[in-house]
């Protein structure tokens, strides 16, 4: 799909150092680093909060007592 080589990782490395300086860069990696982990760990748990409700029944034209038929 892309065809990225070495002189284009290098490219791209030299470009950010001056755009974002090297102290930055570890914050960067870091925060990077962390948001894929949580992106990984979220495409993957189940959801922790079941909101579907299990005894409610749905009403029919029979449960209403006013209902005539």
């Amino acid at each position: 799909m892309f065809g990225v080589s070495m002189p284009e990782l290098l490219l791209l490395l030299v470009v950010v150092l001056l755009v974002f300086g090297s102290n930055k860069l570890p914050e960067i990696g870091g925060g990077l680093g962390r948001a894929i982990r949580n992106f990984r760990r979220s495409s993957t748990e189940p959801d922790e909060i079941d909101i579907t409700p299990k005894d409610k029944k749905q009403p029919t034209s029979t449960d209403d007592p006013n209902h005539k038929a």
